[in-house]
């Protein structure tokens, strides 16, 4: 693919640990390049005799690992011969007993033995770099990994899969046929090349445009299900802001009395909505008060509520408003909110008009028994637009995978406005060829070093 490295039979072999670092029942040391047999060989024998060379990738040997001639533990070798495997290089895996010591040792050794250490990512750096993956699949592997819910599993794993690469390379495709025939009829007019159609072409930039917008439509569901939603609890002192915080987290995060005011200080926990990570807090309730400690408190949870991206405003549905209710939907007016009208299940003397008026989104729910928490997961997927996703067809994920697709779409902008207001076919050929060059850099076909090195940056050593 344009412009990728290639990596020399004489590149550097690597090795990091690929599991977490902590104790567990098996820890793996993870060994890729040209050397890779022949190091893993001087510190790893088999039971049987058998050496690493000597068998077939996708097998195993069962011995020991040692350092010299100390022997450190038990130890499975499993041997990958290029270029059937992940990074396209001979790997091999050293998997140990789980414990930091016993890793850190067997690491050591295999450095001792000529390895040298992985940076961030360079293991699936590698896999881009010989082309066993796309860089949308590269950076998919850091989406599954951090994956708090099942739709960003599944968002993540279709784009591991490629979904997202062969969405961009359909409209790539449909655009470059599009850049190749006007480039041929305007370069080459005395050859029997077809006049380009201008309702054809219309109909190609449309369709490019379609897919784009609804790829960066999607982009912020996306980022929801991915990174979670910073929501805040708010209201006023007693009216349940906490038994919802409790609620939501399954377990008693919050000290709920009769008495209002218990909660001075903000308490947070993150919880799947749904498919959704909500990042909560649940912050002191909004009211006038002398009382230095509570007073400090109000102004903490005014603070979340101007950085929050999802408020949850709570409701005594049992007792009429008052102003300090007023005044929190004063403040939270322009925010994307809910109002949770709670405690349905005690009779009702809340001004519901006003609510109305005020509030796009209402959920009637008893925060103690449980009762209308599905409404609320359904007001939360309609309002952070996650309700109609469908992470298996290929999403954006990426801050640069989405300024990458905003400029493909530019491109594409400029050449519908040059072919509707009769310009010539030159301009509109530029304006697509700068959609192409815009999509060739999402997928890493036409990706520059720097940005190579900004993927990976942000992978943990190992991966």
């Amino acid at each position: 693919m344009e412009n990728r490295e290639t990596y020399s039979p004489s590149s550097k072999t690597i090795a990091a640990i690929s599991t977490p670092q902590a104790p567990g029942g098996i820890g793996i040391v993870r060994i890729s390049g040209p050397r890779a047999r022949e190091i893993a060989g001087k510190v790893f024998t088999s039971k049987r005799g058998k050496t690493l060379d000597e068998i077939k990738g996708y097998t195993a040997l069962y011995g020991r690992v040692h350092d010299g001639d100390e022997a450190i533990d038990e130890a499975i070798a499993l041997n990958y011969t290029a270029p059937a495997s992940f990074t396209g290089e001979d790997v091999v895996e050293l998997s140990c007993h789980g414990g930091l010591y016993l890793l850190r040792r067997v690491l050591k050794a295999v450095f001792s033995a000529g390895a040298v250490p992985a940076g961030p990512g360079e293991f699936t750096r590698r896999a881009f770099l010989n082309g066993k993956i796309g860089l949308t699949e590269a950076e998919s592997v850091m989406q599954l990994i951090g994956a708090q819910g099942g739709q960003a599993a599944k968002a993540a794993l279709a784009g591991h899969d490629g979904a997202l690469e062969k969405k961009i390379r359909k409209i790539r495709e449909s655009l470059i046929q599009t850049a190749a025939h006007l480039s041929a009829w305007a370069d080459y007019p005395e050859d029997d090349i077809p006049e380009v159609n201008e309702e054809s072409l219309h109909e190609t930039l449309r369709f490019a445009k379609e897919e784009l917008d609804r790829l960066l439509s999607q982009f912020d569901a996306g980022r929801a299900i991915r990174e979670g939603v910073v929501t805040v609890i708010a209201g006023r002192p007693n009216v349940g802001k906490s038994t919802l915080m409790n609620l939501l987290s399954g377990c008693e995060r919050s000290i709920v009395t009769e008495y209002a005011g218990t909660t001075r200080d903000i308490v947070e926990d993150t919880v799947i909505l749904g498919d959704v990570p909500l990042r909560l807090s649940d912050t002191a309730g909004i009211h006038l008060t002398e009382d230095p400690v509570e007073l400090i408190g109000v102004e903490r949870a005014r603070e979340r509520i101007r950085e929050a991206q999802l408020i949850l405003a709570v409701f005594d549905s049992s007792q009429g408003l008052n102003d300090e209710d007023r005044e929190l939907v004063s403040v939270i007016r322009d925010a994307p909110s809910i109002a949770v009208v709670n405690k349905s299940d005690l009779p009702a003397k809340i001004d519901l008009e006003y609510i109305k008026y005020n509030f796009k989104r209402i959920v009637y729910i008893s925060a103690l028994s449980g009762e209308g928490l599905e409404q609320l997961k359904n007001a939360v997927a309609e309002l952070l637009h996650t309700a109609g996703l469908n992470p298996a067809e290929g999403i954006l994920f990426t801050e640069r995978q989405r300024d990458a697709a905003r400029r493909a779409g530019e491109g594409v902008d400029e050449a519908l406005a040059a072919v509707e207001s009769g310009i010539t076919l030159d301009a509109v050929t530029v304006s697509i060829e700068g959609a192409i060059s815009a999509l060739l850099e999402l997928t890493g076909e036409r990706a520059t070093e720097a940005v190579v090195d900004s993927v990976f940056h942000h992978f943990c050593v190992g991966k």
